[in-house]
C-alpha cells in the first residue's frame, strides 16, 4: 500500500508508546499516533493533553486544538494545566512528544530564536510546555521535518534540553542530565521525514536506527548537519501495515495532519 511520509512518522511515533504508559500527547502527528497505539498494541495507555485533559480513549473526532470539545467529552479528567504538569514533575509521565525548529546531535531542541541572542534573524514561539516535557518525562520522542538547517551540529539556543553537551567535567548523556538536576529522562527517539534516530545514553549522541523506505543512509547524511553514527542494527524502517494505515486514515479521514 502507498503511504505518505507523515503516515510513516505516525507509525514510528506510535511504536514508541508502550502498553499501560502515561503519554504526554502533542498536537498534530502525536494525536494520531496515540489513537493508533490505543487501537493496536497499547490499549491501556493513558493520554495527557497540555490544556489539562486526561483520556483513556482517543477523541471521537479529529482534533484541531487540544481544547476542542471532542477532547473534553468523555475525558477521564478535565482539570488545569498545572495539575498535569504536576504529574510530570512527580515522575508520572512515561513518554512525552515534542517538536522544534532545530535539533542537534545531542537531542537539544530550539524553539526560541535563530541567530544571535541579542539580534536574532528569526524569533520563534518559545518553550510553551516544551522545556517541561523535555526535562521531566521519563522518555522524550521528538518529531520534525528532516533537512540540514533543522538537524544541526549545535542549535542556536537550547529551549528544551536533551543531553546537553559534553562539559568540563567530562560528563555527557544521562550523566550530564543528572549533574544539572535532571535525574530522569532524555530523548529516546528522533522521528523525521527521512529516518528514525535513537540515542546513546552514555554519550547522548543520536544514532541512526533506521532510514525510511525510498531513502538511503547517504541521503540522510546529506540532510543532517553532523556526521552520522549508525546503530549496530541500523536497517530500513519497517513500513506501515495495512491495519496501521486503516486506523490512521479512520482517525484523520481528510488527511489534515497526515497528508
Amino acid at each position: 500500500m502507498e503511504y505518505t511520509a507523515k503516515e510513516l512518522m505516525v507509525v514510528c511515533a506510535a511504536r514508541q508508546i508502550r502498553d499501560g504508559e502515561n503519554v504526554f500527547v502533542g498536537m498534530r502527528l502525536p494525536l494520531i499516533a496515540f489513537a493508533l497505539a490505543k487501537r493496536t498494541h497499547a490499549p491501556n495507555a493513558i493520554g495527557l493533553f497540555e490544556v489539562g485533559i486526561m483520556r483513556d480513549t482517543p477523541a471521537a473526532e479529529l482534533l484541531y486544538t487540544m481544547g476542542d470539545p471532542a477532547n473534553i467529552s468523555g475525558a477521564l479528567w478535565a482539570t488545569r494545566m498545572v495539575n498535569l504538569m504536576g504529574l510530570m514533575a512527580a515522575g508520572e509521565v512515561n513518554l512525552g512528544f515534542i517538536g522544534g525548529a532545530e535539533v542537534d546531535r545531542y537531542g537539544n531542541l530550539n524553539t526560541s530564536l535563530i541567530g544571535d541572542w541579542q539580534r536574532p534573524s528569526v524569533r520563534l514561539p518559545g518553550s510553551g510546555g516544551g522545556a517541561d516535557i523535555a526535562s521531566l518525562s521519563h522518555r522524550l520522542a521528538i518529531i520534525m521535518q528532516h533537512d540540514r538547517h533543522r538537524l544541526r551540529e549545535r542549535v542556536d539556543f537550547v529551549t528544551s534540553p536533551g543531553y546537553g553537551y559534553p562539559d568540563e567535567h567530562g560528563l555527557a548523556g544521562t550523566a550530564w542530565r543528572e549533574r544539572v538536576g535532571l535525574p530522569r529522562g532524555g530523548p529516546s527517539a528522533l522521528i523525521t521525514t527521512l529516518a528514525l534516530f535513537t540515542f546513546d545514553p552514555e554519550t547522548g549522541e543520536a544514532l541512526l536506527q533506521s532510514y525510511h523506505p525510498g531513502t538511503t543512509i547517504e541521503q540522510v547524511q546529506e540532510q543532517t548537519g553532523w556526521p552520522l553514527r549508525l546503530a549496530p542494527d541500523c536497517a530500513e524502517t519497517v513500513p506501515p501495515s495495512e491495519e496501521e494505515l486503516k486506523v490512521i486514515r479512520e482517525s484523520d479521514p481528510e488527511g489534515v495532519w497526515t497528508r
